[in-house]
């Protein structure tokens, strides 16, 4: 009671003295400090896994293809015997909470990703930890919404601050954190929403610099600038990517659907565990998140960015080494999906990067070795592939392009960014509508877009709109009986036709008896299956999306239709009620 009775006066004193605009500004603060906090925590808890793997339990073993496994079976007995709650993937989880839940997350998501995510990554999982950074931040900035009774617009605000700051944090880069969470989260670049991100990525950078100092995840400068006729390179990297793209996508949903074939999660950690050890036996360089691999690409050094493997008698070849790196290229969105599939925590983005590194310095290393006398910069197109690939898959070019000028300090290499990764998103987006973390909320009705019709239908939900008080009659039933328990007794004009099972059989409409109503000699002989007839259209509740049911109202030119739910009779949708209902949606959105 003393806790609630002191939040409650803080909620008075903040609506008397405080602005809405101006609490929002100090919430974007405090979410950007914890987001900040966030990503140093999940850091220094992965770094405290791999030190004390490194450094104590297994220093110097060659049996490091093994780890993964031991995290992957690590996760497991936790998730089933302490947090009893499955993994859920970041981005689409927080996707499908601003559409369909109002943005509000579980206490339980601030602290589970920071448990299960170091624990799969420290011991060499081939995932990321910028997604469950973004998750437990996303999750704090839920419940403090929560906490402090912010509307459901202003929550996914402060949301897209929580993952604009992890971004901000771990990549020291604010522009292209505030980007992503346009682009990703859909929110719309105007004031009212540009200066709370903007204030919370300064705020988690701030944060990060007091924890880990000037640290930087790539200690890169580009040093070998843009020429004109590096342009076609260029365009042909951005195909390179493009298809590399469409690659990352479809298997990733194919390794996720070979999974789902298992019946049990611990099948899928054998047949993961197996598949990954195998796979970091052969390709070392798979092995954890891969900054170092990309640090040593970006110096040119891609003999320790190979590691020790077992080919390294072969490496003086460079063609060799080409190969290698093509296969990592191709493997790593396979370990990065097994291993999210197995039963691992971890995000998608840092495996792109990686992927895209390699590819990038494969095309520099080809383009330099066909014997043409042509010379590229490595470095740069490394750089230029990692912001190809997260263009593709994640269908966010400005991310993509602002994130490596970010990363290197400068844009000196701005042009090709722009032509390898414009080129990379135009092949990608019209062979994939739909990214990894969208494609399954879209098949649901269930993703925000840029596009305000789309984005309004998906906030409304159908039970909303459906309305219950229809007389339901009987085909058996007399014209009499109709008349008299059904239309004398009943405000609508429309009358749903149910069987013993409550299914529709039909409906009847006032229209359809008014030249009869008061024939008497029909009243005994004549019965409700002689006027009824089918309904223009049907509403699956459990199909249908609000496009859907918008789309079904306009292709039919009816004015209510019926509701199916589990095969019976669920009541009726008018259009003269969703289109209210619509307009009220909008004005909210828009406000």
């Amino acid at each position: 009671m003393p806790t609630k009775s002191f939040l409650k006066r803080i909620h008075i004193w903040r609506y008397k003295y405080i602005s809405h605009k101006n609490f929002v500004f100090l919430l974007s603060i405090l979410i950007g400090l914890l987001a900040g906090i966030v990503s140093v925590i999940i850091k220094n808890i992965t770094y405290g896994i791999e030190w004390f793997l490194e450094t104590i339990t297994f220093s110097q073993s060659s049996f490091y293809f093994i780890f993964p496994i031991i995290g992957l079976w690590l996760v497991y007995l936790f998730v089933k015997h302490i947090s009893k709650q499955p993994i859920e993937h970041a981005i689409p989880t927080i996707l499908f909470s601003l559409s369909k839940k109002n943005g509000l997350l579980k206490r339980s998501k601030i602290y589970l990703p920071l448990i299960t995510a170091p624990i799969t990554v420290g011991f060499g999982g081939s995932v990321g930890l910028l997604g469950p950074a973004i998750a437990s931040a996303s999750a704090i900035s839920s419940n403090i919404g929560q906490l402090f009774h912010i509307d459901r617009k202003t929550r996914t605000l402060l949301i897209g601050c929580a993952s604009a700051g992890a971004i901000a944090s771990i990549f020291k880069s604010p522009i292209a954190a505030i980007i992503f969470a346009i682009e990703v989260f859909s929110l719309d670049l105007t004031f009212a929403s540009l200066l709370p991100l903007l204030i919370a990525s300064v705020s988690s950078v701030l944060t990060s610099y007091f924890f880990l100092g000037d640290e930087v995840l790539f200690n890169f400068t580009v040093v070998d600038k843009f020429t004109i006729k590096d342009t076609l390179f260029y365009l042909v990297l951005g195909i390179g990517t493009g298809i590399a793209s469409i690659y990352f996508s479809k298997i990733y949903f194919g390794v996720y659907a070979f999974f789902n074939r298992f019946k049990t999660n611990g099948q899928k950690l054998i047949i993961g565990g197996l598949a990954i050890g195998t796979m970091l036996y052969f390709i070392p360089p798979l092995y954890g998140e891969g900054f170092g691999f990309i640090n040593d690409l970006l110096h040119d050094n891609h003999l320790k960015a190979l590691g020790k493997t077992p080919f390294d008698a072969f490496t003086e070849n460079i063609w060799v080494v080409i190969a290698l790196l093509i296969g990592i290229t191709i493997f790593k969105a396979i370990a990065m999906t097994t291993t999210l599939a197995a039963g691992g925590a971890g995000g998608i983005i840092i495996p792109t990067m990686v992927m895209g590194s390699a590819l990038g310095n494969v095309v520099a290393k080809i383009i330099n070795n066909l014997g043409l006398n042509f010379n590229v910069s490595e470095s740069n197109f490394t750089l230029i592939g990692m912001a190809g690939l997260i263009a593709g898959v994640l269908h966010a070019p400005l991310t993509a392009i602002f994130l490596i000028a970010e990363i290197t300090g400068g844009y000196e290499l701005f042009v090709p960014l722009m032509i390898t990764v414009s080129m990379s998103f135009i092949i990608t987006k019209n062979a994939v509508e739909h990214t990894i973390y969208t494609k399954e909320l879209a098949e649901k009705g269930a993703l925000l877009t840029h596009n305000k019709d789309k984005s309004v239908l998906t906030l409304m939900t159908l039970d909303s709109v459906i309305e219950n008080d229809f007389t339901l009659l009987h085909p058996e039933m007399s014209l009499g009986k109709m008349l008299h328990k059904g239309v004398a007794k009943s405000s609508r004009n429309l009358f749903p036709v149910v069987d013993e099972d409550k299914r529709l059989v039909g409906i009847i409409l006032l229209d359809d008896i008014r030249n009869v109503m008061f024939d008497q000699s029909l009243y005994n002989t004549t019965s409700v299956e002689t006027f009824m007839h089918n309904p223009p259209d049907y509403i699956n509740y459990n199909e249908d999306s609000m496009q859907k049911v918008m789309q079904r109202f306009q292709d039919s030119g009816a004015w209510n239709l019926p509701v199916i739910k589990d095969g019976k009779y669920y009541g009726f949708v008018s259009k003269s009620k969703l289109l209210t209902a619509y307009r009220r949606e909008l004005i909210n959105f828009t406000s």
